[in-house]
């Protein structure tokens, strides 16, 4: 009975620190330029990224290499084509941004 408390002891401990925050460190692009995530991750691109973003193409985070799908992708808006820092939440793999320095 004690093994069984203590496993789902650890088991709450895994799934409730999944929901905490994390910092990414990345480039701010758009969904379709992101395909090629070698491309966005340089300060040439920011014209791009804002001319698709305003476009309706939605708000993507590039971190080295890796795409993002943004939640609430408005809260990058503003940031297209710029290397930020974003505090915030990554569940079943789509990150919910919290804040943007």
């Amino acid at each position: 009975m004690k093994k069984l408390a203590v496993a789902a002891a650890l088991v709450l401990t895994f799934s409730a620190a999944s929901s905490f925050a994390e910092t990414f460190t990345g480039w701010v692009s758009d969904a379709m330029c992101a395909k090629n995530p070698a491309k966005v991750s340089n300060a040439n691109h920011a014209d791009c990224a804002k001319k698709c973003i305003e476009g309706g193409s939605p708000a993507v985070l590039v971190v080295d290499g890796k795409v993002y799908k943004v939640s609430n992708p408005d809260a990058l808006k503003s940031h297209a084509g710029e290397k930020v820092t974003v505090d915030g939440t990554l569940k079943d793999g789509m990150l919910t941004v919290d804040s943007v320095k």
